[in-house]
């Protein structure tokens, strides 16, 4: 484990704390108010998303790859979802059969992945024929100036945080076979420029 990966899960809590209150706490309900059935979460970090799983939920497995993460994730996990499965995985490689599930969910996860080609293929796999993704990513501006921006400083981002803040998601998404059924571009509030361009929507496995 790095020093690197140790310290921003031990700050990630503290860090997006304002963009929570602040709105992104908002967000997450809103993608999970219908989320039912047999649920995945991927990199669920420090398990933001857990509290925000409603009655409709029959199995939710959390994946997390990082072991700093992982042992935050699976501290809440004991507290506020205690019938979750938590498993350490790489969202480019699932340990799970085909059409596993009903629903995958990504927040603030494909920008980090090492292959994010793959992991969307992944994606697609363990979803049974017509399953969703509900995501929630920070992506490339749509305004040049911003886009330049996020290119010349995602050298550093993906040094500190570990992830690419100039990824184009949504045509990675599609890309996988994926028909977007519901999408806003908005921003994440009190979050800094070049990671605040973002989309929230649902996918639907083809």
């Amino acid at each position: 484990m790095s020093l690197r990966a140790s310290l921003f899960a031990a700050m990630y809590d503290r860090m997006s704390r304002k963009s929570e209150e602040a709105g992104v706490s908002d967000m997450r309900d809103d993608l999970l108010a219908d989320a039912g059935g047999h649920i995945l979460e991927i990199g669920g970090g420090t398990g933001a998303n857990l509290s925000h799983y409603g009655a409709k939920v029959e199995s939710l497995v959390v994946t997390e790859p990082d072991d700093a993460m992982l042992r935050r994730l699976q501290d809440k996990a004991r507290e506020q979802a205690p019938l979750a499965k938590v498993v350490q995985a790489p969202a480019e490689n699932l340990p799970f059969e085909d059409a596993s599930f009903d629903i995958v969910v990504s927040t603030l996860v494909l920008c980090g992945v090492d292959d994010q080609e793959r992991s969307l293929r992944e994606v697609r796999r363990v979803l049974r024929p017509g399953g969703r993704l509900h995501f929630l990513e920070h992506v490339r501006s749509d305004d040049p100036a911003v886009a330049r921006f996020q290119d010349r400083i995602n050298w550093l981002n993906h040094l500190v945080a570990g992830c690419d803040c100039n990824r184009r998601t949504l045509s990675a998404i599609e890309a996988a076979g994926f028909t977007v059924s519901r999408l806003e571009q908005t921003a994440l509030p009190k979050a800094p420029k070049f990671v605040r361009p973002s989309i929230v929507g649902v996918a639907v496995a083809g």
